[in-house]
């Protein structure tokens, strides 16, 4: 299946939003729950990153990787934790936004 790899990376994408999460309502580790839910959570992303690792170039998986990361924990932020964003902040993460499109748009080294 062609798109096997970009489920696996949705699914490490997942579990990377869910370990941030969790480590934010850790207070540093100090709660031991989310801690714990944390490191679990990081364990399966990494997991299902190795994946598409074995097809896909590492740069390109790892930028689309983090760039959906920082778009993500940034949505997260606001709307769990109430965390604000100002515009030079809302322009970076539109630029990655919009690197992350042109990845998966226009590059080739997708099929590699």
């Amino acid at each position: 299946m062609a798109e096997k790899p970009f489920v696996m990376l949705a699914l490490a994408i997942v579990f990377e939003m869910v370990g941030t999460t969790c480590l934010a309502a850790s207070q540093g580790f100090a709660r031991w729950l989310p801690a714990a839910g944390s490191l679990v959570a990081y364990g399966f992303a990494f997991y299902f990153l190795s994946i598409p690792l074995k097809t896909v170039p590492v740069g390109i998986l790892y930028a689309i990787w983090a760039g959906a990361g920082v778009v993500l924990s940034a949505v997260v932020g606001l709307l769990i934790f109430r965390q604000s964003l100002d515009t030079p902040a809302l322009l970076g993460i539109a630029l990655i936004v919009a690197g992350v499109l042109v990845i998966n748009l226009f590059s080739h080294s997708l099929h590699h």
